[in-house]
């Protein structure tokens, strides 16, 4: 079996519904994992923020819209008289009244992830219903009944293994499985969600769980590319890459896959293949556990970075100096990408501002302290331990124009990575691509 998600953008429209369902049906006995359609999140959290602001009105005025967009999917999906036709619009009403009767009687942060789910509950109901429509067998593995989180909100893997089986075996042989992405229970059986990497998620997870073959991501892009597509020209799509390679690189700013999600594939060594829906031909990129190449494989940029440069002669030959300094973010939940330190100074990049000035102010008592903001991570990831020669230097080399506030290499073996200016960072991306790709 293979676990095969999509994303919004691939179940956007009617026209992208029955090109996924052709790629589904294709081959017998996998399970698809299906986001909402695209633009439809936003419309729900829409919703949630007028009745959070007491405005039912404009709650209602903005569920209407989200109707009737589903009344033309539904009409262009199916024929006037189809069965499935009827059975798509009886449960797009359902949930839209339920979502009226969220509107008219809200419960506060709850009545939020309940209004949010129905993005996952009517894509996977469409899809359903076209797939039975056009004659083969498929059947609902609803997530509300396996995925569980912990009162951390993390997924509890186990007991999602143990329903996942338990389920499959009541739904019976089918020719595709349909379930939901990012939308699970909390420990007080409520409706929550996974939050970080959603549909990204579950599909790891779920792919974890049932031991499935493969786990594909289908986007609307062909793989992870070398380098950011949006800023550089001629960049290419990567073939292969390491768990921890596609690790640093999700972290680091790669869109197309969220770090998070890679971690349940990995522990269970099923690899992961990235995919285009739009070029469901092209060979897209392969993540798996096999041994590195020796070669650089792409870049990538974090933005909206802060760095923090706490600067001590109290650290000169003292211990439980950094131990006081990393305490600080810790009571204040903020988490640190870079540190680069010396005998007298230690600096760190955040990439939340939020408790900014708490902590700022408690660094004060430690030493000196001088901040830069509109910062940028480049990322270089490849096989990078230290004994392959020549690869920091060509990093280094490719942006001797450039100046480079601070670097951070050998805290893995995967990744070098160099803090610049926001102004820098297009013509960074560009000089890496030409010097180590091109």
């Amino acid at each position: 079996m293979k676990v095969l998600k999509f994303g919004g953008t691939s179940v956007g429209t009617a026209q992208r519904i029955k090109n996924v369902a052709g790629l589904v049906t294709a081959e017998s006995g996998n399970l698809v994992v299906l986001s909402a359609m695209s633009g439809t999140t936003n419309q729900l959290l829409e919703i949630y923020d007028y009745v959070a602001k007491s405005n039912p009105t404009g709650a209602s005025e903005t569920l209407a819209r989200l109707g009737s967009k589903y009344a033309d999917v539904i009409n262009e999906l199916f024929p006037a008289d189809s069965q499935w036709r009827s059975a798509a619009v009886k449960e797009v009403d359902s949930a839209i009244a339920t979502i009226k009767a969220e509107i008219a009687s809200p419960s506060g942060e709850q009545t939020e992830k309940n209004i949010v789910s129905y993005g996952e509950l009517i894509s996977t109901s469409l899809m359903l219903n076209y797939i039975l429509s056009i004659g083969k067998n498929a059947r609902m593995v609803p997530a509300l009944d396996y995925m569980v989180i912990d009162e951390a909100g993390e997924p509890v893997a186990n007991e999602i293994a143990r329903r996942l089986a338990s389920l499959m075996e009541k739904v019976g042989e089918a020719d595709v499985y349909i379930t939901q992405g990012f939308i699970c229970r909390n420990t007080e059986g409520r409706i929550d969600n996974l939050k970080r990497g959603g549909s990204d998620y579950t599909a790891s997870l779920v792919g974890a769980a049932l031991g499935a073959d493969e786990i594909q991501i289908w986007t609307d892009i062909d793989g992870m590319h070398n380098n950011d597509p949006r800023f550089v020209e001629k960049t290419a799509p990567v073939r292969n890459l390491h768990f921890e390679e596609a690790a640093e690189l999700a972290y680091f700013g790669a869109k197309i896959l969220h770090p998070t999600c890679i971690l349940p594939a990995k522990l269970a060594n099923i690899p992961v293949r990235l995919l285009n829906t739009m070029e469901p031909t092209a060979e897209g990129t392969l993540i798996n556990n096999a041994t590195p190449d020796h070669t650089i494989k792409a870049v990538a940029a974090k933005d909206n970075i802060t760095a923090i440069k706490i600067k001590s002669s109290r650290m000169l030959l003292a211990y439980g100096f950094l131990s006081r300094v990393f305490e600080v973010f810790e009571r204040y939940h903020t988490s640190i990408d870079m540190v680069v330190t010396s005998e007298v100074g230690v600096s760190v990049t955040i990439d939340n501002e939020q408790h900014l000035p708490e902590i700022l102010a408690e660094l004060k008592k430690l030493g000196t302290i001088t901040v830069d903001s509109d910062m940028v991570i480049i990322c270089v990831v490849g096989d990078l331990e230290w004994n392959n020669r020549g690869f920091e230097a060509a990093v280094v080399n490719a942006l001797k124009d450039i100046p480079v506030r601070m670097i951070s290499y050998g805290g893995s073996n995967y990744n070098i990575s160099l803090l610049v200016r926001k102004s820098d960072k297009i013509k960074a991306l560009s000089l890496l691509s030409e010097f180590l790709f091109n």
